[in-house]
């Protein structure tokens, strides 16, 4: 599977992206919005592993610019919902990568793999997360407190997570903005 948007190409995660991947991990951790996720690991082996465990998945497809991996998209089935995830390394974030990809890999699995139902989860303090979700035609469904890490003292790390929907049928996605 090879998706090609204006600007970029979608494949399928591969394990020798590992590399790739441990770069978006590390410029990851840097974030603000790291506290809010689950970290990745950041070692050869470990990082290496996980990426030939989530090619396995089949659902974790990797966003290229120009041969060099800016970032990735996930789904997790769940009864029949999948749950829509990604991760762009900073030095490509606010130039509408991240919209034209996802929005891409939306039509994909609506289209071809007959999809009815996306949801998505974010922190609420993730503005950009949520402005990209709406943009995707997204809707803000509840809110659950949430806790993924802990602080220097050993306290769990908690924050509000937004839980988002997408169906088909719902008003389309915006267009992008010129950022």
């Amino acid at each position: 599977m090879q998706l090609k948007t204006d600007r970029l190409l979608i494949r399928k995660l591969v394990p020798d992206d590992w590399k790739f991947m441990q770069k978006i991990a590390a410029d990851f951790r840097k974030s603000k919005y790291a506290i809010y996720d689950m970290p990745l690991p950041t070692g050869d082996a470990e990082i290496t592993a996980l990426t030939t465990q989530l090619a396995e998945t089949q659902l974790f497809y990797a966003v290229l610019l120009h041969d060099i991996m800016i970032g990735y998209i996930c789904f997790h089935e769940d009864n029949g919902k999948y749950d829509l995830g990604y991760c762009f390394h900073s030095d490509y974030q606010g130039k509408g990568y991240a919209f034209e990809s996802c929005r891409a890999m939306l039509d994909y699995m609506a289209n071809e793999r007959n999809i009815k139902v996306f949801t998505a989860g974010t922190a609420l303090n993730n503005e950009p997360s949520c402005k990209l979700l709406k943009r995707l035609g997204f809707t803000l469904q509840k809110t659950e407190r949430l806790s993924f890490q802990k602080d220097l003292n050993g306290n769990d790390i908690i924050f509000e997570g937004g839980i988002f929907r997408k169906q088909e049928g719902d008003p389309p996605a915006s267009t992008p903005s010129k950022e």
